[in-house]
């Protein structure tokens, strides 16, 4: 079975997006492209791409709908987050992360980043990966 290995993003300030999430997350730079940086975190390639609408048109959109990030504890990485200038969705509560009824039963955290990007915060992860309980 293919696995997820890539995500790519497309920003208006690629150095200032590519900062939060190495800050945030302890992603590594990997690469440096014309037109991006890419990330990793030893798994995944994540490519922080600069948005260019007068050069793509069309072609490109700004950003990704969501992603998530598998952490060992959520408190502590939404008020890091939250200190680099991430807002959450929602206010943190507990959540029945057993319940698959619930619409959050996927993620304790929901908050937008730099360029309003939405990323979902999660101790035990999706299902599929190989935490999920």
């Amino acid at each position: 079975m293919a696995k997820i290995k890539h995500i790519s993003l497309r920003a208006w300030d690629v150095e200032k997006t590519a900062a939060f999430y190495k800050e945030a997350f302890g992603l590594k730079q990997v690469g440096l492209g014309t037109t991006g940086i890419y990330l990793s975190d030893g798994d995944i390639n994540f490519a922080i791409l600069k948005y260019q609408p007068e050069k793509d048109g069309d072609k490109f959109k700004l950003g990704v709908d969501h992603f998530g990030f598998q952490v060992e504890d959520v408190d502590s990485t939404a008020d890091k987050v939250e200190q680099l200038g991430a807002n959450p969705i929602k206010n943190r509560q507990s959540i029945n992360l057993t319940d698959p009824s619930n619409p959050q039963y996927y993620y304790e955290y929901r908050c937008v980043g730099p360029d309003n990007q939405q990323m979902d915060i999660s101790r035990v992860g999706w299902v599929g990966g190989t935490d999920k309980s």
